[in-house]
């Protein structure tokens, strides 16, 4: 086979048209949402004023309603649609600490799966041949280590959720990698928030306000800090052997 077959048979690129596809349709249904104001439901106010209709749903619906909440939890973590510990806390209330702890993490892997990968088809491949070795060299340091930086990223919210689901596209992680670390790294936030969630039934009783990030207590906080410094001890320890190599050599 000649070097020219080879590149006969070598599969095209899809073109960015193509590729842009997810991500319009991503954009379109997110103009629908505010266009027709859905994302009012993603409330406090409007789940104290629908409690009875939501839970009536649950306790007749159970199956269907897990199945729907992770759905809308997913499309809306997709979107990026604001009201995201809301829906988190919303979850504890209807579901429970622990099942509504694993579908908030279960619907927020696969939306935030279905974006990077929407960003990674559209633009990676662009960005990555106008990168400038500054970008390449930030890619390769991510790449190496890529579990424990998303982890990090992920337990600890310095960064918006929607930017932490799309830098890792443009660094070449991979999927897989970035699905676990996702995974993981939402578990202790989601658990509580749906734990706070649980409790809720006391405070849509009163008529009092309530703020989500009430929850993010310095204890909260102390605890998600240590977690990610912990997953920063495989580098830190990787770099550690690698300038003590050097310091041998």
């Amino acid at each position: 086979m000649t070097d020219s077959d080879t590149t006969l048979a070598a599969p095209a690129k899809p073109g960015l048209a193509r590729r842009l596809v997810p991500l319009v349709v991503i954009a379109a249904a997110l103009g629908l949402v505010f266009a027709f104001d859905l994302d009012r439901f993603l409330t406090f106010e409007a789940l104290r004023e629908n409690r009875a209709l939501l839970t009536g749903f649950v306790a007749e619906n159970a199956l269907l309603a897990a199945l729907a909440f992770m759905a809308i939890y997913a499309v809306a973590t997709a979107l990026s649609v604001p009201g995201g510990l809301v829906l988190s806390i919303a979850g504890g209330f209807l579901f429970g600490s622990v099942l509504g702890s694993t579908l908030i993490v279960v619907g927020a892997t696969l939306g935030a799966t279905g974006i990077f990968l929407a960003a990674r088809s559209a633009f990676a491949d662009l960005l990555r041949d106008r990168a400038g070795p500054f970008v390449a060299k930030l890619e390769a340091g991510f790449r190496e280590n890529a579990f424990s930086y998303l982890l990090v990223l992920r337990l600890v919210p310095i960064f918006p959720f929607f930017v932490v689901n799309l830098v890792p596209s443009f660094l070449g992680v991979g999927t897989w990698v970035y699905v676990a670390a996702t995974f993981i790294g939402i578990i202790p936030g989601a658990f509580v928030f749906a734990l706070v969630g649980a409790g809720l039934g006391d405070v849509l009783d009163s008529t009092e306000a309530f703020s989500p990030q009430a929850a993010l207590t310095p204890e909260v906080i102390g605890a998600l800090v240590g977690l990610a410094v912990l997953s920063l001890l495989p580098i830190a320890y990787k770099r550690w052997r690698t300038a003590r190599g050097g310091s041998a050599g």
